[in-house]
């Protein structure tokens, strides 16, 4: 067996090319709902009035998640099939690829109709390739980590989502802040999207210097002497539907939340309280922040208390605060708009931390990918898609905030009666679908 002093040099490699390639991706698509909480709303759907503007522009940020679950399957099938490794390394080019694409796009002014449509397009191609990245990057370290710290390992691919969010919103910042509103809708906007090509080059370059999940080797090895037919995606549905069920329900409040906080936010700040858009994005900027270094904490917490504890804490805080966040934001004191933000991404960490191992250890090796990324994904169609969407109607419909918090409340109650249904998973070992003699191989290779 590895010592832990050469084991630890492995993982750690493992985890820095998950999460760097992972924070690109979630770069360009929280990129993206900045974007469309900014500047898409003037660019692609002019005419129309500011919320109504902004809703649709949400709506095309919608589309993008209802291309994940089909990333979910399609990346799911092939990397339960071939590795993790060859679609991680497809998905970030994908990725980068249609976000660059977007900062080349010509405005409605300029060519009408086809601005929202080619816009749309290059949306879908974010969702598909989103779909597939998660799963395979909270796998890829999962796999290579042992079970007693598995928690801690697997939450740093969940980093990259506030390290995505932070650099977005970091970009779009400083844009703001050395720009006029002016040249930044005009021009301006198009900046962090083209730099995607460029952090692309950097994550593709890291990436393929990580080796493939040796769990997921041995079982292609068991699978190959005994050839059997294998249709990953059919297999989830008629053996793991328990599983998928529990992993749809458990992203309820954590992902509802997350774009509530650092979506919603942005719009809340402008149109509800008057205020500058710096203000909603140095609170996501700083909550994010905070957001990233709590994440491995809650994750390693996990492995000393269990899952459900530290997830069912989460849930259950989050529907406290979803009054508090609107309570404090509406002091109109940046200060404190901030705080809000902080305190609730803190309590987001909580469900967050813990969620890839959690997810991870409900599904066997050989559809594990497939399994977590339909999960996963399904579940973004009903609370991430619609977040920003539902919340923005809320309180156009209403005038105010508690209907939004009323919804929040409720997507934490879904989560917390599907952990309760849920088993406990800690320490539990993935090999559970390769022969014997290679459950005890080495972690790494």
């Amino acid at each position: 067996m590895s010592s832990p002093g050469t084991e630890r040099r492995p993982i750690a490699k493992v985890v820095a090319a998950s999460l760097i390639g992972t924070t690109i991706e979630w770069y360009d698509f929280f990129l993206y709902g900045s974007a469309a909480a900014l500047v898409f709303n003037k660019l692609f759907f002019p005419g129309a009035d500011p919320l109504t503007g902004t809703l649709l522009s949400f709506a095309t940020y919608a589309i993008g998640f209802l291309a994940r679950p089909l990333g979910g399957v399609v990346f799911g099938h092939f990397g339960d099939k071939i590795g993790r490794k060859k679609l991680l390394v497809f998905s970030l080019l994908l990725m980068g690829g249609s976000t660059a694409a977007m900062g080349l796009l010509p405005s409605y002014a300029a060519v009408g109709a086809a601005a929202p449509l080619l816009l749309t397009l290059l949306r879908l191609v974010q969702g598909f390739a989103l779909g597939g990245e998660w799963g395979g990057a909270v796998l890829i370290v999962s796999e290579h980590g042992d079970a007693a710290r598995r928690g801690f390992w697997a939450s740093w691919p969940q980093c990259g989502a506030p390290g995505g969010n932070l650099l977005a919103t970091a970009v779009l910042a400083v844009l703001a802040a050395v720009q006029s509103d002016a040249a930044f809708a005009s021009w301006g906007w198009r900046i962090p999207f083209l730099l995607s090509g460029v952090l692309v080059v950097i994550g593709l370059w890291i990436r393929l210097t990580v080796t493939e999940s040796p769990v997921f080797l041995a079982a292609q090895r068991k699978a190959e002497r005994r050839a059997e037919p294998h249709v990953p995606v059919v297999e989830v549905f008629r053996n793991s539907w328990r599983q998928v069920l529990v992993t749809i329900g458990a992203r309820m409040a954590e992902n509802v939340s997350y774009y509530v906080l650092t979506a919603f936010i942005l719009v809340y700040v402008t149109t509800g309280l008057g205020l500058g858009k710096s203000a909603g994005l140095n609170a996501v900027l700083i909550g994010s922040a905070v957001h990233f270094v709590t994440i491995p904490l809650w994750g390693a917490l996990s492995d000393r208390v269990g899952r459900k504890p530290v997830y069912l804490f989460g849930a259950v805080a989050m529907a406290g605060w979803a009054f508090g966040f609107f309570a404090l934001m509406d002091t109109r004191s940046p200060l404190l708009i901030a705080v809000s933000a902080t305190i609730g991404l803190v309590l987001h960490g909580a469900m967050y931390g813990p969620q890839a191992a959690f997810f991870a250890e409900q599904f066997s090796t050989r559809v594990r990918y497939t399994g977590l990324s339909v999960g996963g994904q399904l579940s973004s169609i009903a609370a991430g898609a619609l977040a920003p969407i539902v919340a923005v109607a809320l309180f156009k419909s209403t005038g105010g905030t508690t209907a939004v918090s009323l919804y929040v409340v409720a997507m934490c109650v879904l989560t917390v009666i599907a952990l309760v249904s849920a088993r406990e998973t800690a320490r539990t070992s993935l090999h559970d679908s390769v022969p014997a003699e290679t459950a005890s191989a080495p972690a790494t290779q």
